[in-house]
């Protein structure tokens, strides 16, 4: 296994069972997320400064507000690892009233909109940002109408941070996506299909990725590495940037995922294999990325790989609420 990937996977490890016994009413998946993201920050999740702005974050909202939702504690953890906390949840709430205000419903992926506007758009851009989000929404959704619901909420917000035109960008995803029906099985999912599609036009990826990911998807399976699934299919996007054999890939994703599963709290009654898939493509997206020798494409020098890392953070935050939703709606 890379060093890099071993470094962050065991810091991951150590992460979660920092955090597993505390947030004792709070969605474990969410805490798993936000264990991942201390470690992507490679930092040791600190859990008091994470129920600080946990408290933070409750007394500035009802008790029915969507903040205290299931992605509560990512969202604390993130702002725990911020400079400026308390200024990024003021603007996170000012952003989320201003997406209200275009229509957008409360919930989960408003919320992480928000968040993710807040923190990367100036305060002075939020109203415009906001109101490209919507424009971007609504774009989309005029082409995949049975498609785009509000689980899109969070690509419309990263959209709109882009310099791209709702208008051409809406449309690059829509020819993203026509490519990737073609080369996939007409039995994946469209929604996920979907989801990869914004991922690569957020990521600066064009229609001709289609083939590669496809090929990509195809070495995997041989070796008995299914991704094409609802909610990993998205990751096919992330890993073509790594300029890995796909058994040398096939091998990591396997020796990752095996050794999250032997970890305490990971078993196959409380994580399903989808999940410890996501963690493993995460975990080795960032660690090859972030390393000297970073194994990635002679593109992935660019900027697109950055756009495209934080595509993969929105989609997988995006899959998190969807498997949780999915989990309470089963109970």
């Amino acid at each position: 296994m890379n060093k890099q990937v071993e470094t962050m996977l065991h810091l991951f490890a150590q992460n979660h069972q920092s955090i597993r016994n505390e947030f004792v009413w709070q969605e474990p998946m969410a805490k798993r997320l936000a264990a991942l993201a201390y470690a992507m920050a490679g930092q040791p999740l600190d859990a008091n400064a994470i129920k600080e702005q946990h408290q933070a974050i409750k007394s500035e909202v009802g008790a029915f507000s969507s903040f205290r939702g299931m992605l509560s504690v990512y969202v604390a953890a993130s702002l725990a690892l911020n400079e400026e906390p308390a200024q990024l949840l003021a603007n996170t709430l000012y952003v989320h009233d201003l997406l209200k205000e275009q229509g957008f419903w409360r919930n989960d992926y408003l919320v992480i909109s928000a968040f993710e506007i807040a923190l990367n758009a100036k305060r002075i851009d939020f109203e415009r940002t906001a109101e490209r989000a919507k424009n971007f929404y609504d774009e989309m959704k005029a082409n995949h109408r049975f498609q785009i619901s509000s689980d899109d909420y969070i690509f419309a917000a990263m959209l709109a941070l882009t310099d791209m035109d709702a208008h051409q960008g809406a449309n690059k995803v829509k020819n993203i996506y026509i490519r990737l029906r073609e080369e996939f099985s007409r039995f994946t999912s469209r929604n996920s299909l979907l989801t990869l599609a914004q991922m690569l036009a957020l990521g600066g990826s064009t229609e001709q990725c289609a083939q590669n990911i496809a090929a990509l998807n195809r070495a995997l399976r041989i070796r008995k590495v299914k991704l094409d699934k609802t909610y990993t299919l998205p990751s096919l996007g992330v890993l073509s940037l790594l300029n890995l054999d796909p058994c040398d890939m096939a091998n990591e994703l396997n020796a990752v995922t095996d050794f999250l599963r032997a970890q305490k709290g990971f078993g196959a009654l409380s994580v399903s294999i989808q999940e410890l898939q996501l963690y493993a493509v995460s975990l080795m997206t960032h660690a090859y990325v972030g390393s000297e020798n970073a194994g990635v494409t002679k593109a992935g020098v660019t900027t697109s790989v950055t756009n495209l890392l934080i595509a993969q953070q929105v989609a997988f935050i995006a899959s998190m609420a969807a498997m949780s939703a999915a989990a309470s709606a089963s109970c």
